[in-house]
This record gives C-alpha cells, structure tokens and sequence, in this order.
C-alpha cells in the first residue's frame, strides 16, 4: 500500500502551485529554498510522479501534480480543522473558556452564572468579550469565542442555539415626561411615532421592539441611538424622550423613581435569551457546564408595567 505523504510538504507542493515558485513557497514556509526543492523530489519519489517541470523562470504542475494538488487542497482543510478541534480540547482540559455575550446578558446575568460555575470549579479561568448580539455572534463564527450568548427573536445564522432564559422590554421615561401620568398607558402608534432613545443596529433589544411594532403594523422612529444600556438611561432620565431597555436594567431606577414604566396596550415586548455555539461540535466542558448553569438558573424577570385605570 502507498505511503501517505506528510501533511507539511503536501502544503509545500499547494503553495508552489499557487505561487508558481519554489523562492516564494521557501520565504511562505520560512525555510529555504534547497529544502523545498529536495522534500518536494523526497515527494516525487514516495508517489512515483513527476509533479513540477521546473526551469529557469519558476515551477510548473504537470498533469499528475496539478491532480495531487486538487486531493490535498480538502486533506489541509481537514487537516486544520484538526488542529483546531485539538485546540479546543486542550482549552478545555486546561480549565479555560472563552466567553461572548451581549451587553444585557454580560451586565445582568453572567456575574450570577460565572458565580455559581467558580463555586465548582475555583480553578477555571473565564475570558469574557461583550458586544451587541450581531458582534457575539460573528465572534462565536469566527472561533474566537467558544460559547455566545445574544438576545432577540431569532436564532443568528450559521450557529445552533438553546434558550437559556427569556425577560421582558419596557417602555421607561423621565418622572416629568407627559407620559408618565399616563396611567392608561400608550397605543402602540403613539409609541412609534415618537422621539425614542434606542440602542444601535445589531442590538437584540432593538431588534426585538423594532420587529414587535412592524407585526403590529409600526414603523419606529429613532430620534436617538446609543451603544449601551447606562447611556440610554442616562438621556432618558435628562429628558431626552422614551427609552426602551430590559426589565433587568431598569430595576433599580423603577424603584427608587428615577425612571418610570409606561405600559403599551394589547402590546408586550418579550425576548428570549439564548447560547450559541458552531454546528458540528455540541458544547463540551467549561461552555457546557457555564451553559446547563444559565439554563438552571433562578428566573430574574421582573413584573411588567401595569397598565391603570383612569387618566
């Protein structure tokens, strides 16, 4: 049976094809150029094919070496992907997570998560990126996150999910805003056609309110949009119009007065929140442990707004 060849200098032969030389394929691999020369010969002559003409100008497949370089092109594919399956494992064993979540799920509900797991596991260390629930995703696609965590209606593409923990979005304005005595609370058309304080394009939160009008029929204004959920309490509480945020956020602010709930007739603003991860690979280790702790977790989500009889 034919020997297979070694990974490294079938990835020599790949990148002299796509080069066209055996100088550049050298300074690719940071070897010289001698040494290309003779493990690609030691290749000739493990396969018995001759896959380079070369010359005075630069290296050419021939037939037989423009077919070995079409079946190694998936051999490297797979071959990384190895590489990085045996990362992960290592990570894992090394007691090391690395964590992606939204700004509402990082704020309100990691610190509790993260608690519970380190009450097992003192020893594991935890990296944790916060983004907007778009930005956790690319990060969990692109590999640098192993667990995400995002907010919205729907599961992001390209990734698997579970639902980990569901809360509900308020309406919440300023004690001196007109709608604060609104006892009644808003007809969702007056809540679209005003002035509102939003979170950015890619927010979970603002993907859910945006989408939980357009089903009734709304097209929302946004008459000012900020990157996190401090700042929009902030413009909200100096008056700069309706906000609306997580009923996990606003919490404290409700009860001390600084903000006040407006309910939204025949309408509710409800979310789930989710982990995300690669399809291929269920979670393992840390990411599955850290995940079976959300999912188990005692609910945080606070009572929404009444909506009162009377003007």
């Amino acid at each position: 049976m034919l020997e297979l060849p070694e990974v490294a200098t079938l990835h020599l032969l790949v990148t002299v094809a796509e080069t066209g030389s055996l100088r550049q394929a050298a300074g690719l691999h940071g070897i010289s150029q001698p040494a290309v020369s003779q493990r690609l010969r030691g290749l000739e002559r493990r396969l018995g094919l001759t896959l380079l003409e070369r010359s005075t100008v630069g290296s050419t497949l021939t037939p037989a070496g423009a077919a070995v370089v079409d079946w190694a092109r998936p051999v490297l594919e797979a071959s990384r992907e190895l590489a990085l399956g045996v990362a992960a494992l290592r990570a894992e064993q090394a007691g090391q997570l690395r964590l992606a979540a939204s700004m509402t799920v990082a704020e309100y509900l990691v610190p509790g998560w993260l608690a519970r797991l380190h009450a097992a596991e003192p020893d594991l260390d935890v990296a944790l990126r916060v983004g907007n629930s778009e930005q956790v995703a690319a990060m969990v696609r692109d590999r640098r996150a192993d667990l995400g965590f995002v907010e919205g209606t729907s599961v992001p593409t390209g990734l698997r999910s579970r639902t980990v923990g569901a809360d509900e979005l308020l309406v919440v304005v300023a004690p001196g805003h007109r709608w604060s005595r609104r006892h009644a609370g808003v007809r969702p058309d007056e809540l679209a056609a005003a002035r509102l304080v939003l979170r950015e394009e890619g927010s979970g939160t603002r993907d859910v309110f945006v989408r939980r009008l357009a089903a009734a029929g709304h097209r929302v204004h946004a008459g000012l949009e900020l990157g996190s959920t401090t700042a929009i309490k902030a413009a909200v509480m100096a008056g700069e119009g309706p906000g609306v945020l997580s009923a996990l956020a606003v919490g404290a602010e409700l009860a001390d007065g600084r903000l006040v709930a407006v309910a939204v007739r025949d309408l509710r603003f409800e979310r789930r929140f989710r982990a995300v991860w690669l399809p291929g690979r269920d979670p393992s280790g840390p990411a599955a442990r850290l995940m079976a702790t959300a999912t188990s977790s005692p609910g945080r989500r606070p009572r929404r707004a009444p909506a009162r009889r009377g003007s």
